[in-house]
């Protein structure tokens, strides 16, 4: 498959495919990303999990699985400093770090599911149905009346499959980077299947753990 080199935006969070990620830009390595990415007739960066360290400074450890981050709307609110609406696509991994001048870069591959068992809906409805569940303990231990059940799983797609749907309902979990990570990084639909999975039930069992306290 073809690589394709891209500019890279670091963050302490790993994004998923669909999510929506606005970003405040000024540090001025950043600023000179946007400018680029705007002059562009493909207006988009590589967006990272910062797996250990932090970005600021230099001396990070990225991860090497990635998600497209194309920049839909913005604001140039002068002094360098920009205001951007991105909406994530596609899943990258990183083949080859570049050197960061003027800022992060690296050759990066899309990365589309490897083959494997297909997701099926009694399996898709059995993971919706364990975040459903996990959100009433939450709404009921903080007496919130949830939106309905309708309105937390609309995924705004009819026409999307299970496998990429995952994402979706993952991006409704309230878990930690790693979690997340291990979503993203999930080689085929059924792998981000099963780390879903253990993600809600990582997740369910903190909150009973506090909650016991």
């Amino acid at each position: 498959m073809e690589s394709i080199d891209v500019a890279m935006f670091p963050l302490e969070s790993a994004l998923l495919p669909g999510e929506d990620l606005p970003l405040r830009i000024f540090e001025p390595r950043y600023t000179a990303l946007v400018r680029d990415c705007l002059d562009s007739p493909d207006p988009r960066f590589g967006v990272v999990l910062i797996s250990r360290g932090r970005e600021v400074g230099g001396g990070d450890a990225r991860s090497d699985v990635g998600t497209l981050a194309a920049i839909t709307d913005y604001v140039d609110a002068g002094g360098g400093r920009y205001a951007l609406q991105c909406r994530m696509g596609e899943r990258i991994k990183v083949l080859q770090w570049l050197p960061d001048d003027p800022y992060p870069r690296a050759r990066v591959q899309i990365w589309p599911d490897e083959p494997g068992p297909p997701v099926t809906p009694a399996a898709f409805l059995d993971v919706e149905d364990r975040v459903w569940a996990l959100f009433e303990r939450i709404a009921d231990v903080q007496g919130a009346e949830l939106p309905s059940r309708d309105e937390i799983f609309d995924y705004g797609d009819d026409d999307a499959d299970l496998a990429t749907l995952l994402y979706a309902l993952a991006s409704r979990v309230p878990m930690g980077p790693a979690d997340r990570y291990a979503v993203l990084s999930a080689a085929s639909a059924a792998d981000r299947l099963d780390a879903l999975l253990e993600a809600v039930d990582s997740v369910t069992a903190v909150v009973e753990f506090q909650l016991s306290e």
